[in-house]
């Protein structure tokens, strides 16, 4: 009886330990998962590479697998999306890349932005009865840069053969691939302006619709030039059979593009700007491109601390998007080609012009016009990657709008971009058009560190982008986020490229948040969750004494961070 009841005893006991045990798991289990981000971060000791669609990241990690640096990956992954993403990206873009090289410890920036042709004048445009500067069509077009970029920064960090690259993009290119959620519903958008010429119509627009979501599309044409760039490089496209067709369809439409100005072109490599963040360090690219409003943001919100409530609080989000309303007034006074414009960069990220700045903040009423300061003189894709070696490549690559100018060049299977859209015919602004000159630029690329722990990161979209830079910076810093829970957080973006109080914000930030903010003046139209308004990113992050790799890619999109498999 006795031996009955011990036994009896030690059951009770054991339950009781398996009942605690639960008890904690659960418990555990709750607080762990109880998070505000969807995504987990990838993590892992080779490499890495997120971009905005999975085909691209695949190709990239694939690249990594055979050996390849993060540069390699990032462009194969680059050639990927102008065939996957033809409406954001391609070869008749600019690209911008920051490339950490972690053996030498050092930063590399690289400016491949096209120039205005050299017939391109505000005296052309004014005798073809043109006041303003179009948005699209042959006179928006710039000579594309993307190619020498991807030329240059290969000749300085690749490993693998030019040719090796381009294979998985002339895959799917020649072979198909199936149109996702996101990239569909910009296509879709975009189909009036497609259909304005015959060779737009017949590469993009099959059977004389935009194809259908999950429908499997294929571009021979671009699948042929990409096949010229492999054998010929980076001449095939600035002076070979590529310029040759770009330069007859300009003709055709009545462009000033000749073939010296593709010739003569070459990409830039720059020395990055930077400011310093609460003890991170936060590096952009100089003008053209509109990094500096990004750095200046956050020299105006480093006057502030960070509030108790959050992020997604009334008091926080009242300050970023009056810190955001400052830096831009400056950016669109200021920002141009610098061989062109003297552009005061020192003295709009000086620490003091940004207690300047940031003493016109009024917390409790929105400013919405600030006007530009006096400092002192002196569409899109996104895609990041990391190798095992803890090489760090950001990049950035972009069309502008949707398809470009919407030009199609003949028998290429590549849209034109319209960066020039973004000059001003306006002779006494320093962003006014010239022959040979570089119009503002919206696309950044990024990086961050501090100490051991370095990271590219990137979200697109337009004049989104210096403002999401910030706010991605402050969730990591002031707030503690990992990447993935930075990249995804609620965000608040701009309507246009005009500094005003109508704001978009996400429907994630609370309603009383939303009426608090309302009655301080801000005009906010509520959108989705994750609405691509707010730009689709990726980060990778790199710790140089773990040796471990980190990525993260925007819900946003329809990518994802691959990590670089087996071989």
């Amino acid at each position: 009886m006795l031996g009955y009841n011990a036994r009896g005893n030690q059951r009770c006991k054991l339950r009781a330990i398996l009942l605690s045990i639960l008890v904690f798991l659960m418990t555990y289990n709750a607080s762990t998962q109880d998070r505000s981000y969807g995504r987990s971060v990838v993590m892992t000791d080779r490499g890495i590479v997120a971009t905005s669609h999975y085909l691209a990241s695949q190709a990239g990690a694939q690249t990594l697998a055979h050996g390849g640096s993060a540069m390699d990956a990032a462009i194969a992954a680059n050639a990927v999306l102008g065939v996957t993403e033809p409406m954001m990206n391609g070869i008749g873009g600019d690209l911008f890349l920051i490339y950490w090289d972690a053996k030498a410890g050092k930063l590399y920036g690289l400016n491949a932005s096209g120039w205005a042709p050299r017939k391109l004048t505000i005296e052309f445009l004014s005798k073809h009865g043109i006041m303003a500067m179009p948005h699209d069509g042959i006179h928006s077009v710039t000579v594309p840069g993307a190619v020498d970029g991807w030329s240059q920064a290969h000749k300085r960090f690749g490993k693998l053969p030019w040719k090796d690259l381009f294979t998985p993009a002339i895959y799917y290119a020649e072979h198909g691939y199936a149109v996702p959620e996101i990239i569909q519903d910009y296509w879709a958008a975009e189909e009036s302006k497609l259909g304005k010429s015959a060779e737009a119509r017949r590469v993009f627009l099959p059977g004389g619709k935009v194809p259908e979501l999950g429908a499997t599309f294929n571009n021979p044409d671009i699948a042929k030039a990409l096949r010229l760039i492999v054998e010929k490089g980076r001449d095939a496209f600035y002076k070979g059979e590529i310029a040759q067709a770009i330069v007859a369809t300009s003709s055709a439409m009545g462009g000033t593009m000749e073939l010296q100005d593709l010739a003569d072109f070459t990409a830039e490599w720059v020395e990055p700007i930077s400011t310093t963040y609460r003890g991170w360090k936060i590096y952009e690219l100089p003008p053209n491109v509109q990094g500096m409003a990004a750095l200046e943001m956050l020299n105006i919100m480093e006057t502030f601390q960070p509030d108790k409530d959050g992020p997604k609080g009334a008091v926080e989000l009242h300050k970023k998007i009056e810190a955001m309303k400052l830096a831009y007034a400056d950016l669109y006074r200021y920002n141009a080609d610098q061989r062109f414009a003297a552009v005061p960069v020192t003295g709009l990220l000086d620490k003091s012009y940004a207690k300047e700045r940031a003493a016109k903040i009024n917390t409790e009423k929105a400013n919405c016009n600030p006007g530009a300061g006096h400092p002192a003189t002196s569409d899109t894709t996104y895609l990041a990657a990391v190798d095992k070696d803890g090489n760090i490549a950001s990049l950035i690559q972009s069309n502008y709008s949707a398809f470009g100018s919407g030009v199609v060049v003949n028998g290429m299977g590549f849209a034109l971009q319209n960066r020039g859209a973004l000059f001003s015919l306006d002779p006494s602004i320093p962003n006014a058009l010239q022959p040979r000159k570089r119009p503002f630029h919206t696309i950044i690329p990024a990086f961050m560190e501090r100490g051991d722990v370095h990271i590219g990161f990137g979200i697109m979209g337009g004049a989104n982008q210096p403002l999401a830079h910030a706010q991605f910076v402050s969730n990591l810093v002031d707030y503690g986020m990992n990447i993935q829970g930075a990249l995804e957080a609620p965000r608040f973006t701009v309507t246009s490229g005009e500094v005003s109080c109508d704001i978009l914000i996400e429907s994630r930030v609370a309603p009383d948040v939303i009426q608090a903010l309302r009655q301080k003046g801000h005009n906010l139209i509520v959108r989705g969750d994750y609405t691509a308004l707010m730009g689709r990113g990726q980060a990778v992050m790199h710790n140089s004494k773990t040796g471990m790799n980190w990525a993260a890619s925007d819900p946003r999109a329809d990518g994802s961070a691959e990590p670089e498999p087996m071989h």
